[in-house]
């Protein structure tokens, strides 16, 4: 998918779905005359799975990131049905909203599924990145904590872009790639605005690309204080804001 973000924020403001064979060179080559005709950020991202009616989703022979997607694919097509689903494209936070809970479920869903058919597969429980994030090579791992540099990235760039300072922000987020390039993190082909846009959206976990976007814990809250899966999924997808969302833990607090 090629993700557009205006320069100036971090905002996804297109998600145009491309043929799934482009070659790096090709991809780069489409990333450049995008940005420099409109003067956008943009990024060629790959995606694990559509939530289409069947959902397509990549072919892979590790049966807990299949259980995984398919899963969280599939919350998609729920949610479609719903309110919260009906309005992903209506704001950032709304997509931000889809985009968590449906992470959510898929990892609870992915995991029930193979626990109960494929238990031989099941792996012991870990503290891992969020599935939609990249990973290091293995031989490169160690004490480097993703999802905190990337956080402390993420709330940097929002800081010299609320001042105005594009390419102070463009010259830094160039210079953290590399920290995660020699950290092992070689699929990150550019750290920019639309990297942020479109990562920052999965925010089932704290820290990460979506630095402190409200939105991600919002959600997460529903979810600690929601009796089960079902119950979760049924209030947040007649949800049509995030003020809906707001209201809804406020009033839990009270």
């Amino acid at each position: 998918a090629l993700i557009i973000s205006p320069r100036d924020v971090i905002r996804q403001e297109a998600d145009i779905s491309l043929v799934s064979d482009l070659t790096i060179d090709q991809k780069a080559a489409l990333e450049d005359r995008i940005d420099q005709s409109l003067n956008v950020s943009s990024l060629v991202v790959n995606v694990g799975g559509i939530g289409l009616y069947p959902s397509m989703i990549m072919e892979t022979t590790d049966i807990n990131w299949l259980a995984e997607v398919i899963s969280h694919e599939w919350t998609h097509n729920y949610l479609t049905l719903r309110p919260l689903g009906a309005s992903y494209l209506a704001s950032s936070e709304l997509r931000t909203m889809n985009e968590t809970t449906a992470t959510i479920a898929g990892k609870e869903i992915g995991q029930q599924v193979v626990a109960r058919y494929y238990p031989e597969y099941l792996p012991p429980p870990v503290d891992s990145n969020a599935a939609s994030q990249p990973t290091p090579e293995p031989d490169e791992q160690g004490a480097f904590d993703f999802r905190a540099e990337m956080h402390e990235t993420r709330l940097k760039v929002d800081a010299l872009l609320e001042k105005g300072k594009i390419e102070g922000a463009e010259e830094y987020m160039e210079e953290r790639r590399l920290v995660f390039w020699e950290n092992g993190y070689h699929n990150i082909r550019k750290l920019n605005q639309a990297y942020f846009a479109f990562y920052g959206a999965y925010a089932d976990q704290p820290g990460g690309p979506a630095g402190a976007d409200p939105v991600g814990e919002a959600v997460r809250q529903l979810w600690s204080r929601s009796t089960d899966l079902a119950s979760f999924l049924y209030q947040i997808s007649w949800m049509t804001s995030f003020e809906q969302l707001q209201r809804s833990i406020n009033g839990a607090e009270q």
